[in-house]
């Protein structure tokens, strides 16, 4: 349980004023200047030390991606900050926005010293309307008051931030296809190497961070990386924000110490499970593109990266969405796969091709039209999408269908039995 004085995001509800003076109050802002001049080998090591991972999804160990960036060249290095925020179930990453933008520019402004980059662009989901004014607001106020741009914080470090906004599709989301729209093209993934240190945005090195990352940099360098790698469990520290929604008694997003449990995590934040815990049927634990859950497996597991992965799901963006006994888990399934079959770019035929293929035999599925040897066969269709595409959108489309057919098969045997007998 996390405790009160441990929590970085402390106006996640609005409940402060989101503007500079609340952010100051707040302890944002504050020896911003003392911090840079400590240098970027002080801070990418403090960043390691606190053992922060990439809070978007792929977990990466933050302070590592850092350090890949090459020392000061005669190429410019930017920041680019991913405020694409677009995994169904998910949405930590516009609280932040809405309610504390400048702990989030902050966070940049340090992030862009340890690497060298004099530039940073905060690239955000166009449908993002509110969350767009507010951060370009913060972005106003803190040019104003000499936190970031010339000379930031009188820090002698030259820092400027622009907000670009994106146009609304999933695939931006993934680093490299984000990097691509910002420079003006198709949201289309890159094929790597080179890796966008090497080679990111303009052909420059670049490191792409997610906002819930790079906004817990501030706070992480003020009280030092020991204090933060202190909380949650092993190679899985720090407090994480988890989005709680669907069967719930009071959806919600809240900041919780990393290891906490689904169950405890539900009934402490959620007010547990509409009905009861007894009515649960399954959690799709880390946003729409991991495998669910069933109840069983509910009862015991760790909410991080590594009591998901053993548990044999993800973390991902930790958007928690609850289903109780009332749900159509066949029909839930189905309508992801259409999403991921909307969203994808197109350019990997397996994805293509592969994502219809899958939604057509889940809308079958859905109204028992298919046989229970299909069932296999629709496995082996998430089998050659998944790991055979250049982003991970094929595994987000794959995912989801495979945790259906490993946890509830008799459930999708039972829809086409039932069906055959009505005919």
């Amino acid at each position: 349980m996390l405790a009160d004085q441990d929590r970085i995001f402390t106006n996640l509800y609005g409940q402060a004023p989101w503007t500079l003076e609340g952010a100051r109050r707040r302890g944002v802002w504050d020896g911003t200047a003392a911090l840079i001049q400590k240098g970027s080998a002080w801070i990418i090591d403090e960043v390691k030390t606190s053992g922060l991972r990439g809070r978007g999804g792929a977990g990466f160990a933050t302070g590592l991606k850092w350090s890949f960036m090459p020392n000061p060249s005669d190429r410019p290095h930017y920041l680019v900050v991913n405020a694409d925020e677009s995994e169904p179930g998910t949405c930590k990453d516009r609280d932040i926005l809405r309610f504390d933008p400048h702990r989030l520019i902050e966070g940049a402004l340090l992030a862009a010293s340890a690497i060298h980059a004099h530039s940073v662009y905060i690239y955000i989901r166009g449908e993002f309307v509110r969350e767009a004014r507010h951060l370009q607001y913060a972005i106003d106020e803190a040019y104003n008051a000499g936190l970031i741009g010339r000379n930031a914080c009188g820090s002698g470090f030259d820092c400027d931030v622009v907000l670009h906004r994106g146009a609304g599709a999933y695939i931006c989301g993934e680093e490299s296809a984000l990097l691509e729209s910002l420079e003006g093209k198709k949201g289309q993934p890159r094929n790597k190497p080179p890796f966008p240190a090497n080679a990111g945005l303009y052909n420059c090195p670049t490191t792409v961070n997610n906002v819930e990352t790079i906004a817990s940099v501030g706070e992480i360098l003020r009280r030092g990386g020991a204090w933060y790698a202190g909380i949650g469990r092993p190679k899985n520290s720090g407090t994480k924000l988890f989005c709680i929604s669907g069967h719930v008694n009071t959806p919600c997003t809240v900041e919780e110490e990393m290891g906490i449990s689904l169950r405890e995590l539900i009934d402490k934040h959620a007010g547990g499970v509409r009905g009861g815990w007894f009515n649960l049927l399954a959690v799709i634990p880390g946003g729409s593109s991991v495998p669910l859950l069933p109840k069983h497996i509910c009862e015991t597991a760790i909410m991080d990266y590594d009591g998901l992965r053993d548990a044999g799901s993800a973390l991902g963006s930790a958007g928690v969405i609850v289903m109780d006994k009332s749900t159509d888990l066949i029909a839930a399934i189905a309508r992801l796969s259409h999403f991921y079959m909307h969203e994808s770019c197109g350019q990997c035929t397996p994805c293509r091709e592969g994502t219809g293929w899958v939604w057509r035999m889940m809308e079958r599925m859905v109204r028992g039209k298919a046989t229970t040897e299909e069932i296999d066969t629709l496995w082996d269709a998430t089998k050659e999408i998944e790991g055979r595409t250049i982003c991970a959108l094929g595994d987000a489309a794959a995912w989801p269908v495979q945790g259906l057919i490993r946890h509830f098969r008799p459930l999708m045997e039972a829809r086409m039995r039932d069906a055959g007998r009505s005919v």
